[in-house]
Protein backbone atom coordinates (compact mmCIF):
# COMPACT_ATOMS: atom_id res chain seq x y z
CA UNK A 1 0.00 0.00 0.00
CA UNK A 2 2.83 2.34 0.81
CA UNK A 3 4.33 1.93 -3.08
CA UNK A 4 0.56 3.17 -4.21
CA UNK A 5 0.59 5.84 -2.26
CA UNK A 6 3.95 6.86 -2.99
CA UNK A 7 3.22 7.12 -6.42
CA UNK A 8 -0.30 8.83 -5.70
CA UNK A 9 1.67 11.77 -4.28
CA UNK A 10 4.21 11.88 -7.23
CA UNK A 11 1.30 11.92 -9.31
CA UNK A 12 -0.55 14.53 -7.49
CA UNK A 13 2.13 16.97 -6.68
CA UNK A 14 2.70 16.32 -10.56
CA UNK A 15 -0.65 17.38 -11.81
CA UNK A 16 -1.39 20.01 -8.79
CA UNK A 17 2.00 21.42 -8.48
CA UNK A 18 2.57 22.51 -4.85
CA UNK A 19 0.13 20.97 -2.49
CA UNK A 20 -0.57 21.76 1.34
CA UNK A 21 0.48 18.45 3.24
CA UNK A 22 -2.35 18.44 5.11
CA UNK A 23 -4.93 17.95 1.62
CA UNK A 24 -2.46 15.44 1.09
CA UNK A 25 -3.14 13.58 4.22
CA UNK A 26 -7.02 13.73 3.13
CA UNK A 27 -6.88 12.86 0.25
CA UNK A 28 -5.30 9.56 0.96
CA UNK A 29 -6.73 9.10 3.64
CA UNK A 30 -3.58 8.80 6.23
CA UNK A 31 -1.69 11.86 8.93
CA UNK A 32 0.57 14.52 8.05
CA UNK A 33 3.02 12.56 9.44
CA UNK A 34 2.42 9.96 7.21
CA UNK A 35 2.84 12.46 4.06
CA UNK A 36 5.78 14.13 5.73
CA UNK A 37 7.53 10.55 5.91
CA UNK A 38 6.20 9.39 2.35
CA UNK A 39 8.29 12.90 0.85
CA UNK A 40 11.07 11.65 2.85
CA UNK A 41 11.24 7.99 1.03
CA UNK A 42 10.61 10.00 -2.31
CA UNK A 43 13.65 12.04 -1.45
CA UNK A 44 15.72 9.27 -1.00
CA UNK A 45 14.68 7.61 -3.77
CA UNK A 46 15.87 10.28 -5.92
CA UNK A 47 12.72 12.34 -6.80
CA UNK A 48 13.26 16.19 -6.46
CA UNK A 49 10.68 16.77 -3.94
CA UNK A 50 10.81 19.96 -1.31
CA UNK A 51 8.39 21.14 1.42
CA UNK A 52 8.04 24.51 2.36
CA UNK A 53 6.59 25.96 5.43
CA UNK A 54 4.14 28.60 6.05
CA UNK A 55 0.88 30.00 5.07
CA UNK A 56 1.30 29.56 1.49
CA UNK A 57 3.62 26.72 1.71
CA UNK A 58 3.21 23.07 0.81
CA UNK A 59 4.56 19.90 -1.05
CA UNK A 60 5.99 19.99 -4.30
CA UNK A 61 8.17 19.40 -7.14
CA UNK A 62 11.27 20.90 -8.43
CA UNK A 63 10.40 22.56 -11.74
CA UNK A 64 10.62 19.91 -14.80
CA UNK A 65 10.52 16.85 -13.51
CA UNK A 66 7.81 14.91 -14.43
CA UNK A 67 6.53 10.90 -14.58
CA UNK A 68 6.54 10.56 -18.51
CA UNK A 69 3.76 8.18 -18.77
CA UNK A 70 2.26 9.00 -22.55
CA UNK A 71 0.08 7.82 -25.48
CA UNK A 72 -3.46 9.17 -24.53
CA UNK A 73 -5.00 11.23 -26.86
CA UNK A 74 -7.07 13.88 -25.69
CA UNK A 75 -10.39 11.82 -26.81
CA UNK A 76 -9.55 8.64 -24.90
CA UNK A 77 -8.92 10.98 -21.69
CA UNK A 78 -12.43 12.50 -22.13
CA UNK A 79 -14.00 8.86 -23.05
CA UNK A 80 -12.18 7.08 -19.25
CA UNK A 81 -13.90 9.99 -17.45
CA UNK A 82 -17.08 9.74 -18.79
CA UNK A 83 -16.32 5.94 -17.77
CA UNK A 84 -15.94 7.08 -14.44
CA UNK A 85 -19.17 8.97 -13.92
CA UNK A 86 -21.14 5.77 -14.48
CA UNK A 87 -21.26 4.55 -11.12
CA UNK A 88 -20.92 0.69 -11.29
CA UNK A 89 -17.58 1.18 -9.68
CA UNK A 90 -19.03 2.14 -6.28
CA UNK A 91 -21.45 -1.16 -6.22
CA UNK A 92 -18.35 -3.26 -6.53
CA UNK A 93 -16.31 -1.18 -4.14
CA UNK A 94 -13.73 0.05 -6.29
CA UNK A 95 -14.12 3.82 -5.34
CA UNK A 96 -10.72 4.32 -3.80
CA UNK A 97 -9.56 2.58 -7.04
CA UNK A 98 -10.68 3.89 -9.46
CA UNK A 99 -9.95 7.77 -7.97
CA UNK A 100 -6.31 6.31 -7.83
CA UNK A 101 -6.32 5.26 -11.67
CA UNK A 102 -7.73 8.61 -12.74
CA UNK A 103 -5.07 10.74 -10.86
CA UNK A 104 -2.98 8.58 -12.35
CA UNK A 105 -4.15 8.94 -15.94
CA UNK A 106 -4.67 12.77 -15.42
CA UNK A 107 -0.80 12.58 -14.88
CA UNK A 108 0.25 10.73 -17.37
CA UNK A 109 -1.93 13.44 -19.68
CA UNK A 110 0.29 16.16 -21.87
CA UNK A 111 -0.61 19.03 -20.21
CA UNK A 112 -2.85 20.19 -22.90
CA UNK A 113 -5.04 17.39 -22.62
CA UNK A 114 -5.97 17.96 -19.09
CA UNK A 115 -8.26 21.36 -19.12
CA UNK A 116 -10.63 18.92 -21.26
CA UNK A 117 -10.58 15.66 -19.04
CA UNK A 118 -11.43 18.19 -16.36
CA UNK A 119 -14.12 19.76 -17.68
CA UNK A 120 -15.86 15.96 -18.62
CA UNK A 121 -16.53 15.89 -14.74
CA UNK A 122 -18.14 19.55 -14.67
CA UNK A 123 -19.80 18.78 -18.24
CA UNK A 124 -20.98 15.39 -18.48
CA UNK A 125 -23.12 13.49 -15.81
CA UNK A 126 -24.48 10.15 -15.58
CA UNK A 127 -27.15 9.35 -13.35
CA UNK A 128 -27.53 5.48 -13.93
CA UNK A 129 -31.17 5.77 -11.15
CA UNK A 130 -34.01 5.09 -12.26
CA UNK A 131 -36.83 7.97 -12.18
CA UNK A 132 -38.78 7.82 -8.35
CA UNK A 133 -36.67 5.91 -7.00
CA UNK A 134 -35.53 5.93 -3.35
CA UNK A 135 -31.75 6.29 -2.77
CA UNK A 136 -30.90 2.70 -1.36
CA UNK A 137 -34.47 1.45 -1.92
CA UNK A 138 -33.41 -0.77 -5.16
CA UNK A 139 -30.59 -2.48 -6.29
CA UNK A 140 -27.78 -4.63 -5.02
CA UNK A 141 -27.67 -2.86 -1.13
CA UNK A 142 -30.94 -4.72 -0.47
CA UNK A 143 -29.08 -8.31 -1.21
CA UNK A 144 -26.07 -9.83 -0.59
CA UNK A 145 -22.67 -8.08 -0.70
CA UNK A 146 -21.68 -7.95 -4.41
CA UNK A 147 -18.03 -9.28 -3.65
CA UNK A 148 -19.06 -12.75 -3.03
CA UNK A 149 -20.45 -12.55 -6.65
CA UNK A 150 -17.84 -11.42 -7.82
CA UNK A 151 -15.44 -14.01 -6.62
CA UNK A 152 -17.30 -16.37 -8.09
CA UNK A 153 -16.97 -14.75 -11.25
CA UNK A 154 -13.22 -14.21 -11.54
CA UNK A 155 -12.30 -17.40 -9.76
CA UNK A 156 -14.74 -19.26 -12.15
CA UNK A 157 -16.29 -21.67 -9.70
CA UNK A 158 -19.76 -22.81 -9.13
CA UNK A 159 -22.23 -20.72 -7.17
CA UNK A 160 -25.42 -22.15 -4.45
CA UNK A 161 -27.73 -18.96 -4.60
CA UNK A 162 -30.55 -18.65 -2.13
CA UNK A 163 -32.65 -17.21 -4.49
CA UNK A 164 -36.45 -15.08 -4.35
CA UNK A 165 -38.16 -14.48 -7.55
CA UNK A 166 -40.65 -12.10 -8.09
CA UNK A 167 -44.24 -12.86 -6.81
CA UNK A 168 -43.25 -15.73 -5.40
CA UNK A 169 -42.60 -15.56 -1.54
CA UNK A 170 -40.55 -18.74 -0.65
CA UNK A 171 -36.68 -18.59 -1.97
CA UNK A 172 -35.27 -21.29 -4.41
CA UNK A 173 -31.53 -22.45 -4.45
CA UNK A 174 -30.45 -23.14 -7.43
CA UNK A 175 -25.97 -23.94 -7.83
CA UNK A 176 -25.37 -21.78 -11.08
CA UNK A 177 -22.60 -20.89 -13.58
CA UNK A 178 -21.67 -17.66 -13.30
CA UNK A 179 -20.31 -16.12 -16.36
CA UNK A 180 -20.42 -12.17 -14.91
CA UNK A 181 -22.52 -9.44 -13.54
CA UNK A 182 -24.19 -6.83 -15.61
CA UNK A 183 -25.70 -3.50 -14.41
CA UNK A 184 -28.69 -2.66 -16.41
CA UNK A 185 -30.63 0.87 -15.38
CA UNK A 186 -28.86 0.77 -11.73
CA UNK A 187 -30.09 -3.07 -11.15
CA UNK A 188 -27.12 -5.25 -11.04
CA UNK A 189 -27.84 -9.03 -12.31
CA UNK A 190 -25.81 -11.93 -12.51
CA UNK A 191 -25.67 -14.16 -15.76
CA UNK A 192 -25.30 -17.96 -15.12
CA UNK A 193 -25.85 -20.63 -16.43
CA UNK A 194 -28.62 -23.13 -15.09
CA UNK A 195 -28.80 -26.53 -15.95
CA UNK A 196 -27.12 -25.51 -19.16
CA UNK A 197 -29.52 -23.01 -19.71
CA UNK A 198 -28.50 -19.21 -19.65
CA UNK A 199 -30.49 -17.40 -17.29
CA UNK A 200 -30.56 -13.99 -15.45
CA UNK A 201 -30.43 -13.50 -11.92
CA UNK A 202 -31.18 -10.20 -10.00
CA UNK A 203 -28.74 -9.26 -7.23
CA UNK A 204 -31.47 -7.40 -4.77
CA UNK A 205 -33.28 -10.85 -4.98
CA UNK A 206 -30.21 -12.54 -3.64
CA UNK A 207 -30.99 -13.55 -0.36
CA UNK A 208 -27.45 -16.06 -0.26
CA UNK A 209 -24.92 -16.67 -2.12
CA UNK A 210 -21.62 -19.30 -1.38
CA UNK A 211 -19.34 -20.03 -3.68
CA UNK A 212 -18.33 -23.97 -3.98
CA UNK A 213 -14.79 -25.87 -4.56
CA UNK A 214 -15.72 -27.07 -7.97
CA UNK A 215 -15.21 -25.57 -11.62
CA UNK A 216 -17.46 -23.42 -13.49
CA UNK A 217 -19.07 -25.13 -15.78
CA UNK A 218 -19.23 -22.86 -18.93
CA UNK A 219 -20.41 -23.49 -22.10
CA UNK A 220 -17.65 -23.81 -24.91
CA UNK A 221 -16.65 -20.63 -26.94
CA UNK A 222 -19.90 -19.11 -25.35
CA UNK A 223 -18.71 -15.48 -23.27
CA UNK A 224 -20.91 -13.07 -21.29
CA UNK A 225 -21.54 -10.98 -24.33
CA UNK A 226 -23.49 -13.89 -26.02
CA UNK A 227 -25.13 -15.01 -22.90
CA UNK A 228 -26.16 -11.38 -22.45
CA UNK A 229 -27.88 -10.86 -25.67
CA UNK A 230 -29.79 -13.85 -25.71
CA UNK A 231 -31.01 -13.21 -22.02
CA UNK A 232 -31.60 -9.35 -23.25
CA UNK A 233 -33.75 -9.95 -26.43
CA UNK A 234 -35.80 -12.62 -24.12
CA UNK A 235 -36.62 -10.30 -21.86
CA UNK A 236 -37.36 -7.34 -24.25
CA UNK A 237 -39.62 -9.67 -26.83
CA UNK A 238 -42.72 -8.55 -26.81
CA UNK A 239 -45.53 -10.62 -27.48
CA UNK A 240 -48.05 -9.79 -30.42
CA UNK A 241 -50.72 -7.39 -29.53
CA UNK A 242 -53.97 -8.51 -29.90
CA UNK A 243 -56.60 -6.39 -32.24
CA UNK A 244 -59.90 -5.60 -30.87
CA UNK A 245 -62.78 -3.86 -32.84
CA UNK A 246 -64.64 -1.30 -30.38
CA UNK A 247 -67.32 1.28 -31.21
CA UNK A 248 -67.48 4.55 -29.63
CA UNK A 249 -70.57 6.62 -28.94
CA UNK A 250 -69.48 10.05 -30.83
CA UNK A 251 -70.34 12.21 -28.17
CA UNK A 252 -67.50 10.44 -26.41
CA UNK A 253 -64.95 9.98 -28.54
CA UNK A 254 -62.75 12.63 -28.04
CA UNK A 255 -62.24 11.81 -24.43
CA UNK A 256 -61.57 7.88 -25.39
CA UNK A 257 -59.42 8.95 -28.31
CA UNK A 258 -57.14 11.35 -25.14
CA UNK A 259 -57.06 7.95 -23.41
CA UNK A 260 -56.48 5.23 -25.25
CA UNK A 261 -54.91 6.88 -28.37
CA UNK A 262 -51.88 4.94 -28.41
CA UNK A 263 -53.72 2.03 -28.71
CA UNK A 264 -55.70 2.87 -31.64
CA UNK A 265 -54.44 1.43 -34.68
CA UNK A 266 -56.47 3.02 -37.51
CA UNK A 267 -57.58 6.68 -37.40
CA UNK A 268 -61.60 6.59 -37.06
CA UNK A 269 -63.69 9.04 -38.85
CA UNK A 270 -63.12 12.46 -38.95
CA UNK A 271 -65.83 14.73 -35.87
CA UNK A 272 -68.70 15.85 -37.52
CA UNK A 273 -69.22 12.54 -39.79
CA UNK A 274 -72.14 10.87 -38.31
CA UNK A 275 -74.92 12.43 -35.39
CA UNK A 276 -73.58 13.18 -31.93
CA UNK A 277 -75.64 9.90 -30.92
CA UNK A 278 -74.47 7.32 -33.40
CA UNK A 279 -71.36 4.74 -32.76
CA UNK A 280 -68.73 4.72 -34.47
CA UNK A 281 -65.78 1.94 -34.51
CA UNK A 282 -62.47 2.13 -33.74
CA UNK A 283 -59.54 -0.71 -34.49
CA UNK A 284 -57.24 -1.17 -31.77
CA UNK A 285 -54.78 -3.21 -30.11
CA UNK A 286 -54.33 -4.39 -26.63
CA UNK A 287 -51.07 -6.57 -25.09
CA UNK A 288 -53.59 -9.38 -23.99
CA UNK A 289 -57.34 -9.80 -24.23
CA UNK A 290 -57.45 -8.90 -20.26
CA UNK A 291 -55.96 -5.44 -20.87
CA UNK A 292 -59.50 -4.64 -22.09
CA UNK A 293 -60.68 -3.88 -18.83
CA UNK A 294 -59.49 -0.34 -18.76
CA UNK A 295 -62.74 0.56 -21.58
CA UNK A 296 -64.73 -0.27 -18.83
CA UNK A 297 -64.25 3.31 -17.16
CA UNK A 298 -66.54 4.47 -20.02
CA UNK A 299 -69.25 1.78 -18.95
CA UNK A 300 -72.42 2.08 -21.90
CA UNK A 301 -70.32 4.41 -24.23
CA UNK A 302 -67.99 2.05 -25.36
CA UNK A 303 -68.75 -2.02 -26.63
CA UNK A 304 -66.47 -4.32 -27.62
CA UNK A 305 -67.17 -6.08 -30.81
CA UNK A 306 -64.60 -8.38 -31.25
CA UNK A 307 -62.61 -11.12 -30.54
CA UNK A 308 -65.23 -12.83 -28.78
CA UNK A 309 -62.03 -13.59 -26.29
CA UNK A 310 -62.04 -9.70 -25.14
CA UNK A 311 -65.59 -9.69 -25.01
CA UNK A 312 -66.13 -12.36 -22.59
CA UNK A 313 -63.16 -10.78 -20.47
CA UNK A 314 -64.84 -7.42 -20.21
CA UNK A 315 -68.05 -9.25 -19.42
CA UNK A 316 -66.44 -10.93 -16.63
CA UNK A 317 -64.79 -7.69 -15.50
CA UNK A 318 -68.64 -6.02 -15.45
CA UNK A 319 -70.00 -9.40 -14.02
CA UNK A 320 -67.73 -9.14 -11.25
CA UNK A 321 -68.55 -5.22 -10.48
CA UNK A 322 -72.02 -6.01 -10.35
CA UNK A 323 -71.60 -8.50 -7.95
CA UNK A 324 -69.63 -6.35 -5.48
CA UNK A 325 -71.89 -3.47 -5.39
CA UNK A 326 -75.75 -4.94 -5.92
CA UNK A 327 -77.76 -4.80 -2.63
CA UNK A 328 -77.42 -7.15 -0.13
CA UNK A 329 -79.54 -6.06 2.33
Amino acid sequence: MKADRLLSILLLLQTRGRVPATELAERLEVSVRTIYRDVESLSAAGVPVFTERGRHGGIGLLPGYRTDVTGLTADEARALFVLSAQGAHSDLGLDGALGSALRKVMAALPAPHRPAAERVRERILVDPARWMQTPGAAGPAAGPDLGELQYAVFADRRLRLRYRHSGTPAPVEYTVDPYGLVSKAAVWYLVADLHGEPRLFRADRVLAADTTEEAVRRRTGVGLGEVWAVLREQVERLPKDVPVRVRVRRGRLDMFLRIHGGRVTAPPPEPGAVPAEEWTEVAMAFPAPAAVRSLLAFGADVEVLAPPTARRELARAAAEALRLYEDRS
